[in-house]
């Protein structure tokens, strides 16, 4: 069974809509974990919109008293010092010393990670900021396609794992539903990557609009270690409440 980290972004989108600390991500943090998740996410982005620099330190702080539980920073490693007191992705992993830091290669201005890297150029920064990271003590991890030549390049610039985009594979499921031919067909592709990357000896993880439908068919891939799922699962929180959504999603992982 894959574990499952729990993306906060959704939960500081709230929060930031007010002044105030409520709700408190620390807060959801807890209950998560005590729901039975696996692991923390966040995607602090340079614009603050959602998960801030200290709701970074303080995740690290509170994670001290949870020693089995991962701690994973998502972002784009050149995205630097900002004036609205932004630090920079790699002072953040600098600082917080996160378990796994997976790097996206998400613009400033942009909505949501929608696209793995494209490491068919010179990957001399990216090789660095890679060294860099694991320095501190994280895991690695490369947003990508699932592309066969484009992970062998994440494997060549010392990435640990790699997390594939299943935006594609989500929203051919949505449209067609999860006994389509396209849907077993996205999975296929998927599949082929997983074992493709394993093959290379990275760890596969998986992120972007996975929920308890999609999961019903991305289950099978037992090649990906870890699901990193936020907006679909505090959109169920607002039914089932965060502890049931937690738990709802732990089942459809278990299958």
């Amino acid at each position: 069974m894959s574990r499952l980290s729990v993306n906060l972004n959704k939960i500081a989108l709230v929060r930031n809509s007010r002044d105030g600390d409520l709700p408190s991500v620390t807060g959801a943090a807890r209950t998560v974990l005590a729901a039975g998740a696996h692991g923390i996410t966040v995607h602090p982005r340079p614009d603050q919109r959602h998960i801030r620099p200290r709701d970074v330190g303080d995740l690290a702080e509170l994670l001290n008293e949870y020693p089995d539980i991962e701690y994973n920073i998502e972002g784009n490693p050149y995205a630097g010092a900002r004036g609205n007191g932004y630090p920079g992705f790699s002072a953040l992993i600098d600082s917080a010393r996160p378990h796994q830091a997976t790097l996206v290669p998400d613009a400033d201005s942009q909505l949501t990670s929608d696209h793995g890297w494209d490491l068919s150029g010179d990957n001399t920064r990216l090789i660095e900021c890679i060294a860099r990271y694991q320095a501190c003590g994280a895991r690695v991890s490369l947003f990508v396609d699932p592309d066969a030549e484009q992970i062998a390049r994440a494997r060549d610039c010392g990435a640990d794992r790699i997390e594939l985009y299943t935006g594609p594979f989500a929203e051919t499921v949505a449209r067609c539903g999860i006994d389509h031919p396209d849907s077993l067909a996205a999975l296929a592709i998927y599949a082929d990557a997983a074992q493709h990357a394993a093959g290379l000896g990275l760890g596969v993880n998986a992120g972007h609009d996975l929920d308890t439908t999609n999961l019903q068919l991305f289950r099978q891939i037992t090649e990906v270690a870890e699901v990193s799922i936020g907006h679909a699962l505090i959109t169920d929180a607002l039914e089932l409440g965060l502890s049931g959504a937690v738990h709802a999603y732990l089942a459809a992982l278990a299958g």
